[in-house]
């Protein structure tokens, strides 16, 4: 077995009913094929693409139809077999509105030609690695959605000493991650070990938080006789946000406004490995993915493998409809999700839950006074002061929130969470954000 390092954590966060129990058992199902797929062009940090097929094209499963030629950015490709109806905009569940390719399945499943060669990572390079990635249109799955290949890239020169994989999935009610490490341990290890490779066979480590200790266990087994450690964290919020893992497993700080690459190490998700190991062994780029679709307002919670375009309703449909009337829907976990309004927004690369709350669960507490109580510092995992960055943000005084370090806070939600009178302080400390990068870019 792998060594196992135990009892991992930072300083601040918050401790959150998990409700897990109501997925964590259950097995990863294939979704239904969709009879329309709507691909979004923006499904990525960074451009854009633009349509490669036109309107009545036929397309197979896994064809690339959408790339661009910025540096940052990630090729989208179909998830279905069929012909091109239309390309129109549509608001997706990111909270964005882009082109959006529509396709009509023929219910073949029928695969492009790329997909199934098998691959050797023994006998690629690092450039290899990387346009293999690219052309997969691998993005992080965690949530950031961030491009992979350029992650890889820019921390090329950032002397990497460490890999860390990031299991933690402290979200509540999510647990897609969870199921990936118990069902396909193999890949998860594989995946860590292509990004070593890329960082000249640096240290691996799976961070992985103490109430999973079936995938601990599972990990630690399956990596026996690596360079890979199984790094145990105490369960708490935000444990799984990539500067708190820094923190937690190797004790280093990243700097403010920095990047992980400036503590030496990288970090990406369970799900993004997974989704490289099935590349580099199948040249199967990444066009559906593992999502939870869970909460009290769901009639049968599951966790399921679906097609990216998938509308929203139609995957709550496939777990039984809505318990009740819903109050709200979560592309996401509740703590750092996005709230959606419509059923047919398409699922995106970055969404790995569907979390539905009924109306009773939702009701608006009333927003009381603040009382100084202390409660938002105590929690904060960046060391912030958010009553006072709220507070000036409610004000408009940016100045002021940007002094008190406005664009350091991480939108983990924790000082919210922990407030006992209710106040909107993630809400007001990213109007702040927002305010601030605006007045710069002005300048």
């Amino acid at each position: 077995m792998s060594t196992i390092l135990e009892n991992l954590t930072f300083k601040g966060g918050v401790h959150i009913p998990e409700n897990k129990d109501l997925t964590s058992s259950k097995a990863i199902e294939r979704a239904r094929e969709p009879k329309t797929v709507y691909i979004p062009l923006q499904q990525h940090v960074g451009a854009p693409c633009e349509a490669i097929v036109k309107v009545g094209d036929n397309v197979k499963v896994g064809q690339k139809i959408g790339d661009s030629k910025a540096g940052l950015t990630a090729p989208v490709h179909s998830s279905v077999s069929g012909v091109v109806k239309s390309i129109k905009k549509m608001h997706t569940t990111q909270g964005i509105k882009c082109d959006c390719i529509e396709i009509e399945s023929d219910g073949l499943n029928e695969l492009d030609e790329s997909i199934g060669v098998k691959g050797d990572l023994t006998n690629l390079s690092k450039e290899d690695i990387v346009n293999k990635i690219r052309e997969a249109g691998i993005v992080g799955l965690g949530g950031a959605g961030f491009p992979t290949h350029s992650k890889l890239t820019s921390a090329a020169d950032s002397n990497i000493d460490s890999f860390i994989l990031n299991g933690a999935e402290c979200e509540p009610y999510l647990t897609c991650d969870h199921r990936i490490m118990i069902e396909e341990p193999e890949k998860v290890i594989f995946g860590l070990e292509v990004f070593m490779k890329y960082f000249d066979n640096c240290a691996g480590y799976i961070a992985i938080e103490d109430n999973k200790k079936d995938a601990i266990d599972i990990l630690s087994k399956a990596s026996n006789d690596k360079n890979i450690k199984i790094a145990s964290l105490k369960t708490k919020f935000p444990q799984g946000e990539s500067y708190r893992i820094v923190d937690s497993v190797l004790k280093r700080v990243v700097p403010q406004g920095g990047r992980c690459k400036d503590a030496n190490s990288v970090v990406t998700n369970i799900n993004t490995a997974y989704a490289v190991a099935e590349v580099i062994q199948d040249s199967k780029p990444l066009y559906e993915r593992v999502i939870t679709v869970t909460g009290s307002g769901i009639k049968e919670p599951k966790n399921l493998l679906v097609k990216i375009g998938s509308t929203i309703g139609e995957i709550i449909e496939q777990c039984g409809g809505f318990k009740g009337k819903p109050g709200k829907i979560i592309a996401g976990g509740p703590m750092t999700g996005i709230a959606q309004y419509t059923l047919d927004a398409p699922i995106v690369k970055e969404v790995s839950g569907i979390v539905v709350f009924t109306e009773e669960e939702v009701k608006i507490d009333k927003v009381q006074p603040c009382i100084k109580c202390g409660k938002c510092i105590e929690v904060c995992p960046v060391f912030l002061e958010p009553l006072y960055i709220s507070a000036y943000s409610l004000v408009g005084n940016m100045e002021m929130a940007e002094k008190y370090d406005a664009l350091a806070c991480v939108s983990c939600g924790s000082c919210s969470y922990a407030c006992p009178s209710k106040r909107p302080l993630k809400e007001s400390i990213n109007h702040a954000q927002n305010e601030i990068k605006s007045n710069r870019k002005k300048s």
